[in-house]
C-alpha cells in the first residue's frame, strides 16, 4: 500500500503559521528520550506514538518502549519491517508499513496526557550528491513544540494512518480519542500549553544531549582512527606498487610508524622461527631515544618474541617490569635498562603461516603505555603490508635469478656450438687429409707416410679427450660419479699426473715443472683416479699458458678454515710464470666453457671445460679449489685442498 501524502506535510499545510528547524540526529535522539523520560517519570498516562522509519532503528529502544508501556496502555510504534516486526510480542501496538510510505522518511513523536503534551514531527533533509555521513549527522527538518492543539493534530493524523494498516484497532483508537479529546481535531482553538515538569525535562535533555555527543565524538574518533590507518596503509602499499627496492619499502613502513607513534621506537627486523639472533635492520626513533639500529639480539631466550612467533599474533605489554619472565633474564634486564622500555608491542610478520619478521613499538616513557585496540590493528595491517612486500622481493629475487640462469644457459648454449664446433671441425679436418692423403699417394715415402699417421693419430687422440670431458663433467654435474676415497700419497698421484704428460709434452717441457713436496706429507683421503686428473689438467693448463715460464708445484699441511670440520688438510699449489689472470675473471675461469680472454681460444686449444671438472671433483672429495693471479704476465697460482687420511 503506496501512501503519498506525509502527516507533517498535511500539518504546515493545515498551521502555515509554523515554521519549520532543521535538527541533527544526535539532537531528535536527545529531544526524544527527554520527552519519553517525561513519561517514564510522571504519574500520567498518555497517548504515545512513535515512528521509527525504520525497524532496525526501533530495536535500540525496544527495552525503553518496554518500560513506557508499562506506565500506559495506549502507545503505537510505526516502521518500516525489516525482520519479525511485524509479528513481534510486545506490551505495545507495533504497526509495519509499506516502505513506499512517506513515513519511511519521517520521525514523530507525539505525546499526549492529560497534564501536558510533547510533539516532534520531522522529515529526513536529503542533500543530491552529497556524500554520505554518519547515522547521527543525518540532518532533519521539522516541529518540536508542547503545544497541546498541535500535538493533539499530528496524533489524530497518526492514529487515522495507523487504522490504514491496522484496522483491527479501531475500538482501541476510538477510546484514545475519546480520553484525549481527539475526535474535534483538527480546531483552530485556543493555544495552550501543557503543565510539563520543566526542571526535569531540562535535566533530562542535557543528560541527552552530552550522551549523544560523547557517541559522536566517539564515532569521530573512530573514523579518524580508520583514515590514519587507512592513510598509513596507502602510503605502505603505494611504496610497493612503486619500488622493488625492499630496503626502500620497508624504511618507508617503519618511519611511516614512527610518525604515528610519535613517543616511541619503531623496529623491524626480518627473522624465521628458528632464528636465534637477528640484527636490528629498520628503526624509527623519537627525538632523545637511544639508536638500536646495526645491534644483535639473542632471540631464543626472549620469552615475548617466542610467544608471538608460537600464537602468530600480537603481544602487547603495558608495563615490563611487571612481567617476571622479562625481569628474571639477565640478558633482557639489561636491554630493557639500556633501551628504557617500559611497553612493548610485538607483532609477527606472517604471509601463509610464514614467519618472515618482526615490528616492534617500544613506548619510553616514565609511565606506562596502555595499548589500544585500535594500536595493535593499525601495525597488525602494516605487518600484513611489509609481508606482503617481502614475498614480491623474494619472488622478484628468484625471477632475476632464473632469468639469469636461463641467459647463462643461453650463453652455454651458444658457446658449447662455437666451441665444440671448432674443436671438432678442426681434428676432424686434420685426420680426413692425412687419411686422404694417405689413400690417395702410394708413392709417399715411408717417413711422410708415418708423419701423416702421426699427425692423425694425434688429433684423434685429442678427440678421445674433448669427448672424455664432456662425458666426465657430465657425469660429476648430474651425480653420477661415485668416489672411493681411501688414504693414498699425494707424492705418487703427482707421479701419475707427471707420467700421463709424458704422451704429449716433450721432455724440455716437462723439465721445467719443478716438485717441492715436504717428505713427511701425510696420506690424504680422496679418490686416487680423480686427484690424478685434477693434477694433470693443472699441470697441463700451467704449460700451456707458461710456454716459456716454469712450473711450481707445492704442498703444505693446514687446519680446515670451517668451524664444523676439525679435519686437517692438505693445500696443494701448482704456480706458473705465464702470462697470468686478470682478478676480475678468477672465480669465472671455473665456470663451463670459460678461457680467461677470447684470444686465448686463438693461441691454445681447448674447450674450457678443464677447471670445470677441476672444481667439481675437489668438492666432491671435500676440499676447495681457487685461484691467484696479480694481473696479466704476473704469474698464475691455483691452489686446491683435500682431507687428511
Amino acid at each position: 500500500m503506496r501512501i503519498l501524502h506525509s502527516p507533517l506535510q498535511e500539518l504546515l499545510q493545515a498551521r502555515p503559521d509554523l515554521h519549520p528547524q532543521r535538527y541533527f540526529k544526535s539532537s531528535l535522539t536527545a529531544l526524544s528520550h527527554a520527552i519519553e523520560d517525561l513519561v517514564l517519570n510522571g504519574k500520567d498516562k498518555p497517548l504515545v506514538i512513535a515512528n521509527f522509519q525504520r525497524e532496525r532503528f526501533y530495536r535500540t529502544e525496544t527495552r525503553r518502549y518496554q518500560q513506557i508501556a508499562q506506565r500506559t496502555d495506549q502507545v503505537y510504534v510505526l516502521a518500516t519491517p525489516e525482520s519479525n516486526f511485524a509479528s513481534a510480542a510486545e506490551p505495545y501496538e507495533t504497526i509495519p508499513f509499506d516502505h513506499r510510505d512517506q513515513l519511511v522518511n519521517e520521525w514523530h513523536l507525539v505525546v499526549v496526557g492529560q497534564e501536558y503534551t510533547a510533539c516532534l514531527i520531522c522529515q529526513e533533509h536529503f542533500t543530491p550528491d552529497a556524500p554520505p555521513v554518519i547515522d547521527q549527522a543525518r540532518q532533519f527538518e521539522g516541529i518540536w513544540t508542547f503545544d497541546r492543539q498541535i500535538s493533539c493534530q499530528v496524533a489524530h493524523l497518526l492514529l487515522a494512518r495507523i487504522l490504514v494498516y491496522r484496522p483491527e484497532l479501531a475500538q482501541k483508537i476510538q477510546q484514545a480519542r475519546v480520553r484525549f479529546s481527539l475526535n474535534a481535531i483538527p480546531l483552530m482553538a485556543s493555544v495552550g500549553r501543557g503543565s510539563i515538569d520543566a526542571v526535569t525535562f531540562t535535566e533530562r535533555l542535557v543528560t541527552h544531549l552530552q550522551a549523544s555527543q560523547y557517541r559522536l565524538l566517539k564515532a569521530y574518533r573512530t573514523i579518524a582512527t580508520q583514515e590514519r590507518q587507512e592513510r598509513l596503509v596507502n602510503s605502505i602499499t603505494t611504496a610497493i606498487r612503486r619500488s622493488l627496492n625492499l630496503h626502500e619499502i620497508l624504511t618507508t613502513a617503519v618511519e611511516e610508524l614512527g610518525r604515528t607513534f610519535e613517543h616511541c621506537r619503531c623496529l623491524l627486523y626480518r627473522c624465521d622461527r628458528i632464528y636465534q639472533d637477528v640484527t636490528i635492520e629498520y628503526e624509527a626513533l623519537a627525538p632523545g631515544m637511544t639508536a638500536l639500529k646495526g645491534e644483535t639480539w639473542l632471540l631464543v631466550d626472549n620469552p615475548l618474541f617466542q610467544a608471538a612467533v608460537a600464537t602468530e599474533k600480537a603481544i602487547a605489554v603495558t608495563d615490563v617490569t611487571k612481567l617476571p619472565s622479562l625481569q628474571a633474564n639477565p640478558a633482557l634486564t639489561t636491554l630493557l635498562s639500556r633501551s628504557r622500555i617500559r611497553s612493548w608491542l610485538l607483532v609477527p610478520v606472517i604471509y601463509q603461516e610464514t614467519l618472515l619478521g618482526m615490528l616492534e613499538i617500544h613506548h619510553t616513557g616514565a609511565e606506562p603505555y596502555i595499548w589500544q585496540e585500535q594500536d595493535v590493528g593499525l601495525v597488525e595491517a602494516i605487518a600484513n603490508q611489509v609481508g606482503v612486500a617481502l614475498i614480491q622481493a623474494q619472488a622478484y629475487i628468484r625471477l632475476e635469478e632464473l632469468n639469469n640462469q636461463l641467459a647463462a644457459l643461453e650463453r652455454t648454449r651458444s658457446n658449447l656450438i662455437a666451441i665444440v664446433g671448432h674443436e671438432l671441425r678442426t681434428p676432424l679436418s686434420t685426420i680426413q687429409i692425412c687419411l686422404e692423403t694417405l689413400a690417395s699417394e702410394p708413392e709417399m715415402t715411408l717417413e711422410m707416410q708415418q708423419v701423416m699417421l702421426q699427425t692423425a693419430l694425434t688429433d684423434a687422440e685429442r678427440l678421445r679427450k674433448l669427448t672424455q670431458d664432456f662425458i666426465t663433467l657430465s657425469r660429476l654435474e648430474s651425480g653420477q660419479v661415485h668416489w672411493q676415497l681411501e688414504p693414498i700419497s699425494l707424492q705418487e698421484c703427482l707421479n701419475l699426473a707427471l707420467n700421463s704428460l709424458k704422451a704429449w709434452w716433450s721432455p724440455q717441457d716437462l723439465a721445467r715443472i719443478a716438485v717441492n713436496l715436504p717428505s713427511k706429507l701425510p696420506l690424504v683421503l680422496a679418490d686416487g683416479e680423480g686427484l690424478v686428473q685434477v693434477l694433470t689438467k693443472l699441470i697441463d693448463n700451467a704449460l700451456k699458458f707458461a710456454p716459456d715460464g716454469k712450473v711450481t708445484i707445492k704442498a703444505r699441511s693446514l687446519k680446515n678454515k670451517l668451524a664444523s670440520k676439525r679435519t686437517s688438510l692438505i693445500e696443494v699449489c701448482i704456480a706458473d710464470t705465464g702470462r697470468g689472470i686478470e682478478p676480475s675473471q678468477l672465480e669465472a675461469i671455473f665456470t663451463r666453457f670459460s678461457q680467461e680472454e677470447e684470444y686465448l681460444r686463438r693461441i691454445s686449444s681447448g674447450t674450457g671445460l678443464g677447471l670445470a671438472i677441476c672444481r667439481q671433483i675437489v668438492q666432491g672429495l671435500g676440499g676447495q679449489i681457487w685461484a691467484e693471479s696479480r694481473g696479466k704476465n704476473q704469474g698464475s697460482q691455483f691452489y686446491f685442498t683435500v682431507p687428511v687420511s
